[in-house]
């Protein structure tokens, strides 16, 4: 069945970086596009960042310049970089895996259909 995992939260001050990873079992890693979402207390789960089977990188207002996605095939790996955290970066990060092959396709989280557990990270200021 398919997994994915998330690992690599934790606590930063505002300025510090942090790199998730998700770890995929289960499936062809490279038939889909693989995003990474967040949500933060009280608010709606938003995505951040977006990677297809082409290996072409969305990236949502609030974290470009800041963010970088990048997907390892070998190892069946996405991670999210996160550079320049601001305490608003604050929030349960989740990898998630699309129905579909392209981002452009893949915005709201009913367009993807395997979730991980979340990891969380906390800016503080």
């Amino acid at each position: 069945q398919v997994q994915l995992v998330e690992s690599g939260g934790g606590s930063v001050q505002a300025g510090g970086s942090l790199r998730l990873s998700c770890a995929a079992s289960g499936y062809i890693f490279s038939s889909a596009c693989m995003a990474w979402f967040r949500r933060a207390p009280g608010k709606e789960r938003e995505r951040v960042a977006a990677i297809d089977i082409t290996d072409l990188m969305e990236y949502d207002e609030p974290v470009k310049g800041r963010f970088t996605i990048s997907r390892d095939s070998a190892a069946n790996i996405v991670y999210l970089q996160m550079d320049s955290l601001k305490p608003e970066d604050t929030a349960t990060y989740y990898c998630a895996r699309s129905r579909y092959a392209l981002c452009s396709q893949s915005r709201r989280p009913e367009d993807f259909d395997y979730w991980g557990q979340g990891t969380q990270v906390t800016v503080s200021s």
